[in-house]
């Protein structure tokens, strides 16, 4: 695949990964062929930003957590109020890491 399209999608969306994956992706996506790159391209990456700031304000209710995907952690986070608060402090730091990470997943499974 040109490298210019692998640079392109990884400018769009280097913010939503890992910074640490980002050169397994790159050789990962340039060994690619066009045809598979539209499906990938398809994938709906979360914004962790957007994750953040919605377990900043919901975050005692597992609102954040269900949007990632951890639907435990989520019913866990709802029926305890964050476990009295604590969770829910703690996500306000890791929620973007997380958030992250279910990207890199959710891309490996399509590549």
């Amino acid at each position: 695949m040109e490298s210019t399209k692998v640079d392109m999608f990884l400018a769009q969306n280097s913010k939503k990964l890992p910074a640490d994956k980002i050169y397994l992706i790159k050789d990962k996506l340039a060994s690619v062929d066009d045809s598979r790159f539209m499906v990938i391209s398809s994938v709906e990456l979360k914004d962790p930003t957007t994750i953040t700031i919605i377990s900043v304000l919901l975050g005692s209710l597992g609102i954040d957590r269900f949007m990632i995907g951890n639907i435990g952690l989520g019913i866990l986070k709802l029926l305890t109020m964050g476990l009295c608060g604590v969770m829910t402090i703690i996500d306000w730091f890791l929620i973007g890491k997380k958030t992250r990470e279910v990207n890199f997943n959710e891309l490996m499974k399509v590549l």
